[in-house]
Parts: structure tokens; sequence; C-alpha cells
């Protein structure tokens, strides 16, 4: 129950965001994925530390915001789709630009978040 209450809620907020990125950047380039994308895994490094390392929070509390919110809220099937169209339209450049980016950037997110978290907590 936790996992989809939290799906539901990360959906419409995977929705809203790209929504508002799409319409402030344009739509030439997936902007709006590739922000929720670097967002979600933020959040997730910061919910790592938080939940699972300094809280040792229940199983609940981890399905409803890691699994059920950014799971929902993060879009690698959407990425892997407009991969797939960039290529299929000869967007090769544009292509490898989004995969270098999303695979850097959040990681990089991640592993911001985590080091940010636990320098807070010490």
């Amino acid at each position: 129950m936790m996992v989809a209450i939290g799906g539901a809620a990360g959906a419409v907020g995977r929705y809203l965001t790209v929504a508002l990125v799409t319409n402030a950047f344009g739509s030439r380039f997936p902007w709006g994925t590739l922000a929720v994308n670097i967002i979600g895994s933020f959040c997730l490094g910061l919910a790592f530390v938080f939940i699972v390392e300094r809280l040792h929070a229940e199983s609940q509390l981890r399905s409803l915001l890691m699994v059920g919110f950014l799971g929902a809220f993060t879009t690698f099937s959407t990425f892997s789709l407009e991969v797939f169209n960039m290529l299929d339209n000869s967007s090769y450049i544009a292509a490898g630009a989004y995969i270098l980016m999303s695979v850097i950037l959040c990681v990089f997110a991640t592993g911001l978040a985590i080091f940010f978290a636990r320098s807070l907590l010490l």
C-alpha cells in the first residue's frame, strides 16, 4: 500500500515537473526528463542517508519514499524511449549527449546528496 501511495504522488510530481521544465526550455531536447532524473537521484541520495543510514527506518517509510515516490518520479523507461527516438531520427550527437549527461549528472547528484547529508549529520 505504501509503494502505491508514494508511486501515485511521484507520478504526479514527475508529470508536473516535466511540464514545468518543458514549458520553460522547450521540447527540442528532453530537458524535463533529464531534470526529474537528476532531481530524483539527488533526493534518493538524501533519502538513503536520512532514512536508511540515520533513522534505520522501518520498511514502510522506505517503501513510501524511496521505492514508491522516487521510483515513480524518476523516468528511466522514458529516458530509454527518448534515446531510441533520437537515434531513430539520426540525432546521434543529441542522443550521445543525453546519455552522458543523464548518467554523469544523476550519479553526481546522488553522490553530492549523500556527501551533503552526511556532512550535515556529523
